[in-house]
């Protein structure tokens, strides 16, 4: 790797900022002068009680003035640990001037002129002290660990960039300082290449490379506006530009940060020149909500990405919204039904040859507000990109099993549920405790249970990905690879992948009887998997052709309209009851 650029000193616009976002809020200088008035007032009124022969008579009850004495001096107490408590080191600070200024008066009185009358506020004053030190010296280790803490939850591991979070939170503090800001969408172009070409640690060296070039713009000041870099995920950052006169500025700025990704980088003897995509949109003029301001900036890059053109930079613009909308729309349909139980799920049956009921695969379906069916096809894409894909996994995955659960308990059903499981999901720190417990809930036995993955899950995220398979394997469920052949099938992926299961696209089925390429192809696919010990399943089989042929070449399994369409829970149980009778 090239030499690091150096941050300079007297630069930390994004520290400061981070620092800005997480320092917690102080308590206002009102309440000091008020604590300061109070510790003030009692003061004075244990001097004017201490030794005072004066009687109060409490209804019939007399009582010395003297005896307030102690009540007073506990209160100064109180207020002297109150600073150190809501103050910090000026309490702290605080605290000790005025424990000094009461214990030099009591320390002359007491050995100097030998009266021991007041060696009890000696004690006193003394263990307040203590107390002090010790609430200062607690302070400091939970400043340390709350900074730790918060360092960590800002704070992408790999680059050392702010995070996802830290972008959110300083959106919310701009709109609510009212205070104007261009949110910058990047997605580096044809990132995949390098980690297929060298693997995933040199993909992460670049990610750290640029990181840190981004970092030192936006910390010098050198772009002429006051600038945010944070790292979103993956290959996807974000820039919030400041400080800015005109569309002009941001221009400039962003075009500055795209001249420092462009200088050539060197990994291992080779040379990478990275590029972007940038996307923005402003705020107040575009929105004045947070997500949609995100998702402005994300339509703008992701249509400059998609014009494969020699511009990289798009400002949002409402005649985005023509092709945009309808997915905004889906994305709000979708948030609308997980709230509102508007997602169900279909189970479509699964056959061996010998038309044998193997199981049944459990596919998302949801309907509109007005009761509407919406393709899986349309808001399938949708909810990956949004980041709410997860949730309709968890969805599915709870309802199915739940159904199918209680199918097995009622007639001895012995077959399959497969489900699938996005990369999101299945990435997730608490996805297998999440599977425990579902299958605990619902009494679903692990070892009829089958999770379907894509080949793209061993090129997103392959270290952790294998790893909760192998924890997956480890329970008694099932693995299946999904859509075989479709995306950068690899002996090796498979020899790591400790899967039962291959499924042979669709795509490929529809011409294997008119295409010879196409039908070697998926005799292929099949001679592979039953080499390395797997079962095969090929999707879409519409007609009796098609099963000859898969016969004929050695498939083990079907599904498609032929035998079965996806059905509703209960036609499924119809049909589970009918196949047991045969």
């Amino acid at each position: 790797m090239q030499k690091k650029f150096k941050l300079p000193g007297r630069y930390e616009i994004i520290d400061s900022t981070l620092y800005s976002l997480t320092a917690h809020k102080k308590v206002h200088p009102i309440f000091y002068f008020l604590l300061l008035f109070l510790y003030g007032l009692a003061y004075y009124f244990v001097k004017k009680t201490a030794g005072n022969q004066d009687v109060w008579f409490i209804g019939n009850n007399p009582i010395p003035l003297a005896s307030f004495t102690g009540v007073f001096s506990s209160l100064t107490n109180i207020c002297l640990m109150m600073f150190v408590v809501l103050f910090g080191f000026l309490g702290f600070a605080t605290s000790l001037i005025l424990l000094i200024y009461g214990l030099v008066p009591l320390c002359i009185i007491l050995f100097i002129h030998h009266n021991f009358l007041n060696i009890s506020g000696l004690f006193s004053t003394l263990f307040t002290l203590i107390t002090i030190c010790i609430i200062q010296l607690n302070n400091r280790r939970i400043e340390k660990y709350q900074k730790k803490l918060s360092d960590e939850a800002i704070t992408d591991s790999l680059t050392g960039l702010p995070n996802r979070l830290a972008c959110s939170e300083l959106v919310k503090s701009l709109i609510k300082s009212g205070e104007k800001f261009a949110l910058t969408m990047i997605d580096l172009n044809n990132f995949k290449n390098i980690n297929d070409t060298m693997g995933h640690n040199a993909g992460n060296e670049v990610l750290k490379e640029i990181a840190t070039r981004w970092k030192f713009a936006a910390d010098s000041g050198l772009s002429g506006t006051k600038d945010f870099v944070t790292r979103q995920g993956g290959d996807e950052f974000t820039l919030i530009i400041r400080n800015f006169k005109s569309d002009d500025d941001i221009l400039r700025t962003i075009h500055y940060y795209e001249s420092v990704l462009e200088q050539k980088i060197i990994l291992k003897s080779h040379d990478f020149f990275a590029t972007a995509s940038f996307g923005y949109a402003e705020y107040p003029l575009d929105s004045e909500d947070p997500d949609i301001l995100f998702s402005y900036a994300d339509m703008a890059m992701y249509n400059i990405k998609r014009a494969n053109s020699s511009a990289h930079i798009l400002r949002f613009s409402p005649n985005l919204l023509e092709n945009g909308e309808h997915a905004v729309e889906i994305e709000r349909q979708i948030r609308s039904a997980l709230n509102e139980n508007r997602l169900s799920f279909n189970l479509q049956p699964q056959f061996d040859m010998d038309h044998k009921l193997r199981g049944f695969e459990a596919l998302a379906r949801m309907t509109d507000s007005k009761g509407n069916d919406i393709a899986p096809g349309e808001f399938i894409p949708i909810a990956e990109t949004v980041g709410l894909i997860d949730k309709i996994d968890s969805r599915v995955f709870d309802e199915a099993t739940k159904f199918i659960g209680r199918l097995i308990k009622q007639t001895g059903f012995d077959g399959i549920l497969s489900v699938n499981v996005s990369v999101r999901h299945l990435i997730k720190e608490d996805f297998l405790e999440e599977v425990k417990s579902v299958l605990k809930k619902n009494g679903f036995p692990p070892t009829q249970l089958e999770v379907e993955i894509t080949e793209s899950i061993m090129i997103d995220t392959e270290s952790s990905a294998v790893q909760t398979i192998k924890e997956l394997k480890k329970m008694g469920i099932r693995i299946a690879i999904d859509d075989f052949g479709t995306g950068y099938s690899s002996l090796s992926y498979l020899t790591r992948i400790p899967a039962d299961l291959l499924k042979v696209d669709k795509s490929f089925i529809d011409t294997m009887n008119s295409n010879d390429s196409s039908k070697q192809y998926v005799a292929s696919i099949i001679s592979i998997g039953h080499i390395m010990n797997f079962d095969v399943i090929s999707e879409g089989v519409e007609d009796s052709d098609q099963i000859d042929t898969l016969r004929d070449i050695g498939c083990d399994m079907i599904q498609g309209f032929i035998w079965g369409h996806p059905m509703t829970p209960e036609e499924a149980e119809k049909l589970v009851h009918q196949m047991m009778v045969v």
